[in-house]
């Protein structure tokens, strides 16, 4: 007897379309439109590959949406094995970096594709090591970044990286 029971997929939800809202204030009669301009509800697609460590809560490696790709924050696991990666800043951010570039990968997408980037240190005596491993994968124009010292990570690790991703 399986502990789990399998469910098909949902189907998917046809795209909603409906009016925006309109304005608080007056608007002259030349300015106001004939009908009011239509604002799309996205759907959301969860994005997961075994070349990065799995989810092991109730979230996504990702979810797309739109051109939009909304990473997870990775920490440095083996995905084979589910360990943690052993060893120095520099080290824990390159298998932090590897997953992430696996999760993009995932939705045909690459470091060039990168906004915004949140890097998690439980030491920032550790950044210009850990700015180092990242600058190695990002080019100019240079996403957007925020770098915050935090007391302690999942696991024990000294890193941790989430990012978001833009086709436009």
């Amino acid at each position: 007897m399986a502990l789990f029971a399998t469910v098909p997929p949902p189907a998917p939800v046809p795209e909603v379309w409906e009016p925006a809202a309109r304005l608080p204030y007056p608007q002259s009669p030349a300015l106001t439109p004939r009908r009011a301009p239509l604002v799309s509800r996205a759907l959301k697609t969860a994005i997961a590959t075994p070349d990065a460590p799995a989810a092991v809560g109730p979230y996504s490696q990702a979810i797309a949406t739109g051109d939009l790709l909304f990473c997870a924050g990775q920490i440095p696991l083996d995905p084979a094995t589910g360990a943690l990666e052993e060893g120095d800043i520099t080290v824990q951010t390159a298998r932090v970096l590897e997953n992430v570039r696996a999760v993009l990968a995932a939705n045909g997408m690459t470091f060039a594709h990168v906004v915004k980037s949140t890097v998690f240190l439980t030491n920032l005596a550790d950044f210009a090591a850990m700015n180092a491993v990242y600058a190695a994968c990002f080019t100019e124009p240079f996403p957007a970044r925020s770098t915050v010292q935090v007391s302690a990570l999942p696991r024990g690790a000294r890193v941790e990286i989430e990012v978001i991703a833009s086709r436009s």
